[in-house]
């Protein structure tokens, strides 16, 4: 996503400047000071404008608004993207203090107060009454608003955590309203995780294993990936240590028949791929042929030749019916709420209602169903979602088992364990940014017993 890209440009370094220097599209604003020319703010009011009519998500809006300016420099998009997602992470707080919360007084006070920018840096920008603003603004207290202001959620939102989270909450919204980092997963089809350390290191690209992936690597930064070498042949993948743990749930073994029921542009696939070393057959099922079409260029660089994409029109296909019974492993990472993944995409807490989630929860559990009808007898399948909502999560599983009696929870930490997972989990798994530094993840494992 563009928001928090796997794979942008590095962000500049702070220079005493508002904005990069460089070609602008659309008109300037009005200026005060004729150093202010290499101040503009322009471009970025235009995106943020765009993104905040929440008609379509945020990094569809900014792709398109970057198409239409394609002069526009890595740097130029870089502070963008970076402001535009910023003030989404702050949107709530950020309309209180800038009321009237036009985009430019939104803009302007994300970067007096999460920006880090000086008061001496507004001057040639704005209007003397602006700085004073900005003055008053930066020392401005929340402590009066209600808690869903302080911590940058809807009330109806807030509402939900707070009942599910408690105290915790404030330290959850803090990492969630925090930038990602960036996560690879390495291919060990092509190479392994020290040798790719190793070579990732004489690149010049600092990195670290990950405490709990097997196969994980996590990058200091966000330097540009897309034309890296070790990219290109296949050897890594960019995916969050949480995503890669799934993979580590189902444990697929190697000869077996495994489905990837919602297997979206793939990621989880080519794990799952490369844990059955290319061996056995691996089905990526899912609804949308341009997500499946976005499977191909990975499928070629991970080396693997054991996964068959399928087209079906929804999980009652014909397709899935006659192939009942004939899985070992069966992952459903459902289509949800994506309220865990807030760090990359936080438009969604604005975007989302309790009307979608109600709708999203009818989906899950017809699809889990439909899966489940894939597993043979002493197969597994494992339900995943990146919600932090219980009635996404736990309410799913647990309706489920109650109205299937031929399949039995397996607690999440003994899967882990199994696999020689360092992670403590109790029946489910359940990982958050503030206390494991990954998106927000739910997955139960299951089995099918008769």
């Amino acid at each position: 996503f563009l928001m928090e890209p796997a794979m942008t440009p590095s962000k500049p370094k702070p220079k005493n400047t508002l904005r990069p220097t460089g070609k602008r599209p659309g008109p300037a604003t009005p200026q005060t000071s004729t150093q202010a020319a290499t101040l503009d703010l322009a471009p970025t009011i235009e995106a943020l404008g765009l993104v905040l009519e929440m008609d379509r998500p945020a990094d569809v809006k900014l792709s398109g608004f970057f198409r239409n300016y394609p002069k526009l420099g890595s740097r130029d998009r870089a502070f963008i993207a970076e402001a535009v997602y910023g003030v989404l992470r702050h949107l709530r707080s950020l309309q209180v203090l800038a009321e009237p919360p036009t985009p430019r007084r939104l803009l302007l006070a994300w970067l007096a107060r999460h920006g880090g920018r000086n008061l001496r840096e507004f001057e040639a920008l704005v209007h003397k009454d602006d700085v004073d603003w900005l003055r008053g603004l930066k020392g401005a207290k929340l402590d009066e608003q209600p808690e869903a202001v302080r911590l940058d959620l809807p009330d109806w939102l807030h509402e939900r955590l707070q009942t599910q989270y408690g105290e915790y909450l404030a330290d959850l919204m803090a990492a969630l309203n925090s930038p990602a980092p960036l996560d690879l997963r390495v291919n060990t089809i092509k190479t392994n995780r020290d040798d790719l350390l190793a070579a990732l290191e004489r690149d010049g690209l600092p990195a670290t294993a990950m405490t709990y992936s097997p196969l994980g690597i996590r990058l200091q930064g966000k330097p540009a990936l897309q034309k890296h070498p070790r990219f290109l042949d296949g050897s890594f993948e960019v995916q969050d240590e949480g995503s890669q743990l799934l993979g580590q749930l189902l444990a697929p073994r190697r000869g077996e028949m495994v489905c990837d029921f919602c297997a979206g542009a793939g990621g989880k696939t080519l794990l799952l791929g490369a844990l059955m070393n290319s061996t056995g057959r691996l089905y990526a099922f899912d609804v949308s042929e341009k997500r499946l079409a976005k499977l191909k260029p990975r499928l070629a660089r991970s080396g693997l030749s054991n996964v068959q994409g399928l087209l079906i029109a929804h999980e009652r296909d014909t397709k899935v019916k006659r192939l009942a019974g004939k899985f070992d492993r069966v992952l459903v990472d459902a289509p949800c709420s994506g309220l865990g993944t807030l760090r990359r995409n936080p438009d969604l807490k604005w975007r989302q209602t309790p009307e979608s989630v109600a709708e999203l929860t009818v989906k899950q559990a017809a699809i889990l169903a439909a899966a489940a009808s894939l597993v043979k007898t002493g197969g597994r399948l494992v339900y995943a979602t990146c919600s932090l909502l219980t009635e996404e999560n736990e309410a799913i599983v647990e309706a489920f088992l109650a109205g299937h009696d031929d399949f039995r929870l397996i607690p999440a930490g003994e899967a882990l364990a199994a696999q020689r997972v360092p992670l403590e989990m109790g029946a489910y798994l359940r990982m958050d940014p503030a206390r494991h530094g990954t998106d927000g993840f739910f997955a139960a494992v299951l089995e099918r017993v008769a």
